[in-house]
């Protein structure tokens, strides 16, 4: 969850961007740097570690100048150090980056057979080395940038000096995001709107493929051919609380939207679709390790106790381990039967929920090995597991998990793919389909993004009802109960998650014409089953809302509301179906008026037994 700030004017560029870095750092990060031009020379100071380090060296070794860039990063390609922060500079190019260059092995290959060295282990510095090739071939700048831009692939925000044009700054956009602030005489860059709000209010929302070029005399926007294009100049009046809001009303909905460039922050520089591997650095196990493994243990509490349900499903088809899930509250009390064949594997969005901790400690005592899987960088989780797998989903303020939740899902995936190519029970093909599978999530999950205004319409709908059930089987089960612990969390309504083979054991007592039921009805291997749920639950007179694909008719016919959602590979649905069951819940808790982002009686991080 990189950060990007960048300056041109008649001020110094070294405090303005120091200033921009820190007001980003809710994204995270674990290195800092900055790039200045003074005259046609170009500077970078770098430090691993908080921004602090960085002012320590620009103390010492000052940037004057008033040209530009900087940049937090959070390590996806290559581990955390002083070579692989940015800015990375190539003869007198400096570019720094967020987002994932999907071809950068392949690229980096043939510019290795070319001659070129590399000093880091990112994938942001082939960026350097192409726009520098091109400039050694005789391409102007601009064209050296955008056949750069034609070379890759992937999702980039990208910040480029070039110290043969001192009184020039360039960025591009896709699928990461970038703004321009426009000020008096002097332009502004950054991935948030809090970076640059001191010094402008005046921005502009760049596009994908969008190629900016700021001059002192102006700025030009690019579309990928190399024509102008404009792009509409927004006034920004925010207040603080807002701005860090991003302009969503709370932060739990900005967390929901922000799911799509979550989840690329989590498998980013962990996947590689061409070759069909999962590169997961953090798993310290030897192989003979792995292969001596007889039994896994998810051990959480809550929303990600929902999360290890679904890892569950994921591990036993992929791995063919047997695989418990425990509430941490309860694991350490019923003596589980651990040893050293043993994986444990907690979960916690804060990596300090006591009693999960309280389980990891447990587990290790046992002689388990285990590999956690946290959000919050250096929390307590993370610091005493033999392991630690990041899911870089950002900071989530709102209590309700929503982008924790999705990443977490998306970590024990990627888990059991590796593990079950360690083992040999998976193929280099079958990864390959799956990881290309994987590089579509982020837009299926938006696909159902889209469908805010629908689902808002709908929790009008049902915004009165004092009780709703939600259904699903197989994988889709823990995501019924997400839906409706999300439901009851801050809207306040009880809503029950059942297995829906479990409905005839109880809730079908409880259902009449005024019970909404949430049913997860997309094509699967059971949807025949749960069609028959739909009909039982018809019968009695229940008020339907059913997932479903926009061409299932058969479902849609016989239930009173449908969301439609994209047709997605099995193992990749419960991400894709969680997302409107938080947006239904968002709408329904606003409309009733709750305190959606702290509802009462709950806290964030539950640090206590």
């Amino acid at each position: 969850m990189c950060g990007i700030i960048g300056y041109l004017g008649p001020q110094e560029a070294m405090p303005i961007i120091l200033d921009g870095l820190k007001r980003l750092e809710y994204r995270g990060y674990d290195s800092a740097g900055m790039a200045v031009i003074s005259d046609h020379t170009l500077a970078i100071r770098r430090s691993l570690g908080k921004l602090i380090e960085l002012e320590k060296v620009l103390r010492q070794e000052p940037l004057p100048g008033q040209v530009g860039i900087g940049h937090t990063r959070w390590a996806t390609h290559g581990r955390p150090s002083e070579a692989n922060a940015h800015p990375h500079l190539v003869d007198s190019i400096a570019v720094v980056h967020n987002g994932i260059i999907e071809n950068y092995l392949e690229v980096k290959e043939q510019l290795l057979k070319e001659g070129h060295r590399f000093s880091s282990e990112t994938d942001t510095e082939i960026v350097s080395h192409l726009i520098a090739k091109n400039l050694r071939q005789g391409m102007e700048y601009l064209e050296a940038v955008r056949r750069t831009l034609s070379t890759i692939r992937g999702s980039y925000a990208l910040a480029i000096v070039n110290a043969q044009e001192p009184r020039m700054l360039v960025a591009a956009r896709k699928e990461s995001p970038l703004i321009l602030g426009l000020g008096e005489g002097e332009y502004f860059l950054a991935s948030d709107i809090p970076a640059i709000l001191p010094y402008t209010r005046r921005v502009i929302f760049l596009e994908d493929h969008d190629l900016v070029v700021l001059r002192d005399e102006g700025f030009q926007i690019l579309d990928r051919e190399g024509q102008q294009v404009e792009r509409t100049v927004n006034h920004i009046s925010w207040s603080p609380a807002m701005a860090e809001k991003a302009g969503y009303k709370h932060f739990m909905q900005k967390e929901i939207f922000e799911q799509p460039r979550a989840l690329i922050d989590t498998f980013r520089g962990r996947i590689n679709p061409d070759s069909g591997e999962v590169i997961l650095e953090e798993i310290v196990l030897k192989d003979q390790d792995i292969k001596d493994l007889r039994k896994i243990f998810l051990v959480a509490c809550g929303t990600s106790y929902h999360a290890a349900m679904v890892g569950k499903f994921y591990l036993e088809s992929l791995c063919r381990l047997p695989v418990e899930v425990d509430l941490g509250s309860e694991f350490r009390y019923r003596e589980p039967l651990v040893d050293s064949h043993t994986l444990l594997i907690p979960i916690s969005q804060s990596g300090e929920t006591a009693d999960t901790r309280a389980g990891l400690t447990a587990g290790k005592e046992l002689g388990a090995k285990t590999l956690a899987i946290v959000n919050a960088v250096g929390s307590s989780i993370a610091r005493e597991a033999d392991a630690v797998f990041y899911t870089h989903a950002g900071p989530e303020i709102g209590v309700a998990s929503t982008k924790a939740f999705t990443t977490q899902l998306m970590a024990l995936y990627l888990i059991a793919l590796f593990l079950a190519s360690r083992l040999g029970r998976i193929t280099r093909d079958q990864v390959r389909r799956r990881l290309r599978d994987l590089l579509k999530l982020p837009n299926w999950v938006q696909e159902t993004l889209d469908l805010d205004v629908q689902i808002r319409e709908i929790a009008q709908r049902y915004m009165e009802a004092r009780n709703f059930l939600y259904l699903g089987r197989s994988l889709h089960y823990p995501i019924a109960l997400e839906g409706a612990l999300k439901l009851k969390e801050i809207s306040y309504i009880l809503a029950e998650g059942y297995a829906a083979g479990e409905m005839k054991h109880g809730p079908i007592a409880l259902i009449d014409r005024e019970m909404p039921v949430v049913v997860l009805a997309t094509r699967s291997p059971v949807l025949e089953k749960i069609q028959g749920n739909i009909e039982e639950v018809a019968a009695r007179g229940g008020r339907i809302i059913a997932l479903t694909e926009a061409d299932n008719y058969q479902v849609q016919e016989r239930v009173e509301s449908f969301i439609p959602v994209p047709g997605v590979p099995l193992e990749l649905s419960p991400i894709v179906l969680v997302t409107p069951l938080q947006m239904l819940a968002y709408h329904i808790a606003d409309l009733r008026g709750t305190d959606v982002d702290q509802p009462r009686n709950l806290a964030k991080s539950v640090t206590v037994e």
